[in-house]
């Protein structure tokens, strides 16, 4: 692909997402910077508890049942598999940065690990919360 601009020659385009083949790397890539953006809105509903805690009985009332709400589970879902993904694969980064793991094969099942791992704990953390009355 090019792009012909009046009086230069025509030079090539950076490649898009079409042009790239969708791979394990690739997505924990994603995943990771999205579940870190998720962690910084986390980080909002964290202040939002506790400003509602120090605002009084009532305040903190609404805010606790807007969490418990059907929307508001579903985003404690979403926070709870984001904060578990983050962890497991910012490990993972973190033996990258030693050198170890780099080879593809390697580094394709420490990614399917990951997502494993993170699917996992969450659900486990969650069937727990269930068992002892929290939800």
């Amino acid at each position: 692909m090019t792009e012909a601009t009046p009086g230069l020659r025509a030079r090539p385009l950076s490649p898009h997402m079409q042009v790239w083949r969708w791979h394990l790397t690739m997505l924990t890539s994603i995943l990771h910077r999205a579940t870190g953006v998720a962690l910084y809105g986390g980080a909002l509903i964290l202040a939002g508890w506790a400003i509602a805690l120090a605002s009084g009985p009532a305040n903190y009332l609404f805010f606790m049942t807007l969490l418990g709400s059907p929307l508001g589970r579903v985003v404690m879902f979403g926070l709870t598999l984001s904060i578990f993904y983050h962890l497991a694969n910012g490990i993972r980064h973190l033996v990258w940065d030693a050198g170890a793991g780099l080879d593809i094969k390697t580094a394709n099942l420490t990614g399917a690990a990951v997502i494993a791992f993170s699917v996992a704990a969450t659900v486990v953390v969650w069937v727990i919360a269930f068992m002892m009355g929290a939800l």
